[in-house]
């Protein structure tokens, strides 16, 4: 959602602190979910619980109702994992306070991780929401933050198995913003413990065949850094075996993030 609640962010009128999005992003964004049509929707970088109210009374004004929603308040007091949902969501659990060694001390994954029980044909499907470390930071020692997300995809997969001991038979989807692409260690990891299978990735293309979902507008780079990941028991009901990235109009106009959209095809 690219800081969707009030932060610091460049204006007309120069740097303002503590700012709302501007209407013309959130119209575009809405564009966005209303083309997609999905039954469930994982937001990154919601703003905290009136905004999320906002956006969905606002879709609802469009035509596109989310009854259900939930916010996860971690330790970043600004930016918020958050789940709309169609469907009903049978349980909800916040992992608000995973933490971690990181250079001889203790962090904690910085927007926590959201578990939603979705209800599904032939029984609930659990949903991870993850967001990762961004590649911003001071540390001169890791370059990018890439071994901070490493160790919080670590602790993340460890929580999930810790929920599904065995993974084999469960659903669930593993859905977020990684801030690494699909060769690197935070997705080596999200993806197994050991000789245990967690889950496997969708591929992802968009309707030129590219693979891009974030545009990082001030040196014209382009990355693949969303992801949807799938438990064994779900990988064979994914349609067409791959996910899709959206890119209809407004996708480039509300987020540097484009969304990863999956169906799927439960009997």
């Amino acid at each position: 959602m690219e800081n969707y609640g009030s932060v610091g962010r460049m204006t007309e009128g120069g740097y303002r602190t503590d700012y709302p999005k501007p209407e013309k992003e959130k119209s575009a964004l809405r564009g966005v979910i209303r083309a997609v049509g999905a039954d469930v929707l994982v937001l990154q970088e919601m703003g905290d619980a009136p905004y999320l109210e906002e956006l969905a009374v606002d879709l609802r004004a469009e035509g596109l109702d989310y009854p259900h929603r939930v916010l996860l308040d971690g330790p970043d007091g600004e930016r918020h994992v958050a789940v709309l949902s169609r469907r009903p969501l049978q349980r909800v659990v916040r992992h608000a306070n995973l933490s971690f060694a990181y250079l001889g001390a203790s962090e904690s994954v910085k927007r926590g991780l959201l578990e939603v029980a979705v209800a599904a044909d032939g029984g609930d499907v659990t949903l991870f929401a993850v967001p990762l470390k961004s590649r911003l930071t001071e540390v001169a020692s890791d370059p990018n933050a890439e071994a901070r997300r490493a160790a919080e995809s670590g602790v993340v997969r460890d929580r999930i198995l810790q929920r599904f001991p065995s993974p084999v038979a469960a659903r669930y989807v593993i859905a977020g913003d990684f801030n690494d692409g699909p060769a690197s260690r935070t997705l080596e990891r999200m993806l197994a413990r050991g000789t245990t299978r967690v889950a496997s990735l969708v591929p992802a293309v968009d309707t030129r065949g590219e693979t891009w979902t974030y545009h990082y507008a001030r040196e014209e780079s382009y990355a693949h850094f969303d992801h949807i990941l799938v438990s064994e028991a779900l990988r064979p009901h994914v349609a067409g075996g791959r996910a899709r990235i959206f890119d209809g109009p407004g996708a480039g106009e509300g987020s540097d993030h484009r969304p990863v959209v999956m169906t799927l095809e439960l009997p």
